[in-house]
């Protein structure tokens, strides 16, 4: 049976349809499937290096997720109940999947495999199954990326995670009480699902905690945030659990914690479920109400002058929109294409610097002696500026987004789109082949010697034939070995100049390999963010016109309908704001925010 509270979310929904905003009804409808779904979703949210996956571990008891300097949470990990462990890692079957789209593949891996696979292309999550007594009743604790992670970009799954969230715990650690930027991430948690618990951890790190909480607590009553704060150390929790250590449990926190858990969330999921329907119900009705007041008060006939210069206005904002709209796209095109022809000309100069490296080192050095560790030293550096190159594309493509954004009427920081990279970049090139070494043994030493020995003694032993001597004598013999030793070093040089040669050549085929293969990934990327840019602007550009040409045309509409149809107008406005209202204080009646919505 549905929980009585749909009522009103359908009728929400139908609100929704009648006033023609299919992309809320769409939302609304994601929100009431949920419902429906046994599942209670904890969302782990924070900024990077913050303590999330550690505060997971230490709630459950297990190393679910891993935890480490060098280590980041790069898609979201569910972690739920199961009889035996388990764990899978869910991706889009499609090679233009998002996190946005239903994934179509699971596949199962070992546990203590999940953080290396997260990061294969295309996967939108990790999902563990572990036996644990705080999960047995449907509890699911979701571990995300770090908010504002410029390394992996994955903020946007955060993001749409947190649509799906029944509650929320937002991590800040206490070396530094809530920044501006932790207050915004709130906010904004807050308007999407409106149970937060904000954890404090790594108090085990900082003496002078207990100020960081109350600073926390004053900036949170400040801000008019009604949010519990709970400090907390994941390590003294898991070295209690270890120890069987009470005290230090204790004294870690995480008692206050798991019984807020169990029942401010767990034991309260229906008040849950009713705040967070009433939160996205109220954010419908409102955006429902703000064109129909327009509407009528553009319809009121003290108004006509007013209405007149709302649709001027309206007409000149859907002008500007399409000035600009041709502007931000030559920005686009020019920026790309910049970026495209620096990146590569990056590219090519570092790739030429470790050349010149290379021909100084076999200048002078034996590829036959070192040639392991020059391998290595090659496959770093090509590694190296590969990597910095990879970087350097990533801010530059932040930076043209920011600047096309820019050429919008109105900026925010929101136009800005969350990730338009391509995960599939850094693909190692094929190993480098080792040249081939001609070998100088001793015999072949012996018989180039024997060869070169040959022409001084015969020479030698003529010219002291004619003193009377014999043809083989000292002089000859010492002849002789001169000329062999010297036919042995000029063979031994020309051998070096040629494994060096050869050495210089497979560098030379390596690194012409390792261009190759990464311009083209560059130029690739190039277009794949560029036609990112280009159909996100372009989906705002759209949305943003719509909503002026219905402004425009509504305010059409009030100057050129005569009296009688203006009345008429105004009577079904009036009508519909006061269903609206009233469906409105029936969500308030959920548990939503305490706002007032007036007719």
């Amino acid at each position: 049976m549905a929980p009585p509270w749909l009522d009103v979310l359908d009728e929400t929904i139908g609100a929704c349809v009648t006033h023609r905003r299919p992309d809320l009804e769409a939302r609304l409808r994601e929100k009431r499937a949920q419902q429906l779904d046994p599942k209670l979703r904890v969302l782990v949210v924070g900024e990077s290096k913050q303590g999330k996956s550690q505060l997971v571990n230490a709630l459950l008891n297990a190393p679910v997720c891993a935890v480490g300097d060098d280590i980041t949470t790069t898609v979201p990990t569910f972690v739920q109940h199961a009889d035996t462990p388990s764990a899978a890692l869910v991706r889009n079957a499609s090679a233009g999947g998002s996190i946005f789209h239903t994934p179509t593949e699971r596949i199962a891996v070992p546990i203590d495999q999940v953080t290396k696979q997260a990061a294969a292309q295309h996967v939108v999550r990790a999902e563990i199954g572990i036996p644990r007594a705080l999960l047995d009743s449907g509890l699911v604790l979701i571990d995300t990326p770090g908010v504002g992670d410029t390394r992996s970009a994955h903020t946007a799954s955060t993001f749409a995670t947190l649509m799906q969230a029944d509650a929320v715990l937002l991590v800040s650690d206490a070396t530094g009480e809530l920044t501006s930027a932790e207050m915004t991430l709130l906010k904004k948690v807050m308007e999407a699902c409106p149970n937060v618990t904000v954890v404090v951890t790594k108090i085990d790190l900082v003496p002078s905690w207990r100020s960081v909480v109350e600073r926390n607590r004053a900036l949170l009553a400040r801000a008019g945030v009604r949010a519990k704060l709970i400090p907390v150390s994941s390590a003294l929790r898991l070295r209690a659990a270890k120890t069987g250590d009470q005290r230090l449990n204790a004294e870690s926190g995480f008692p206050e914690l798991v019984t807020c858990v169990q029942s401010d969330i767990v034991a309260s999921a229906e008040l849950l479920a009713r705040r967070a329907v009433a939160v996205v119900a109220s954010s419908a009705i409102t955006q429902l109400v703000t064109p129909l007041r327009e509407e009528l008060t553009a319809h009121d006939s003290s108004h006509t002058v007013a209405t007149i210069s709302t649709l001027q206005e309206a007409q000149r904002r859907v002008d500007e929109l399409r000035r600009r709209s041709a502007r931000w796209q030559n920005v686009l095109n020019d920026e790309m294409a910049d970026l495209i022809s620096d990146v590569e000309y990056d590219l090519r100069d570092r790739t030429r610097k470790i050349l010149r490296e290379v021909d100084k080192t076999y200048d002078e050095a034996d590829p036959a002696i070192g040639w392991d560790k020059f391998e290595q030293w090659l496959e770093d550096n090509l590694n190296e500026a590969a990597t910095t190159n990879f970087a350097w594309l990533m801010e530059r493509a932040e930076w043209v987004a920011t600047k096309v954004a820019k050429n919008f009427p109105v900026y925010r920081e929101d136009l800005i789109p969350g990730s338009v990279l391509p995960d599939d970049l850094l693909e190692p090139v094929s190993k480098l082949e080792k040249p081939k070494i001609e070998p100088f043994s001793v015999p072949q030493k012996l018989f180039t010697g024997l060869r070169g020995s040959y022409g001084g003694v015969l020479m030698f032993g003529l010219v002291t034939s004619l003193a009377g001597m014999p043809l083989i004598n000292v002089i000859s013999l010492g002849a002789g070995a001169l000329f062999g030793g010297k036919s042995i070093l000029d063979e031994s040089d020309q051998r070096l100049k040629r494994r060096q040669a050869a050495a210089k050549a497979a560098a030379q085929r390596h690194v012409d390999d390792f261009f190759m293969k990464f311009s083209k990934d560059v130029r690739d990327s190039g277009r794949h963010i560029q036609r990112s840019l280009r159909n996100h602007f372009s989906t705002l550009a759209e949305e943003l016109q719509e909503t002026l040409l219905e402004s425009a045309r509504s305010a059409k509409r009030a100057v050129q309908d005569d009296q009688t149809e203006r009345e008429r107008r105004m009577r079904e406005g009036r009508k519909e704001l006061d269903k609206l209202v009233t469906l409105y204080k029936r969500v308030q009646a959920l548990g939503g925010p305490a706002m007032e919505l007036t007719a």
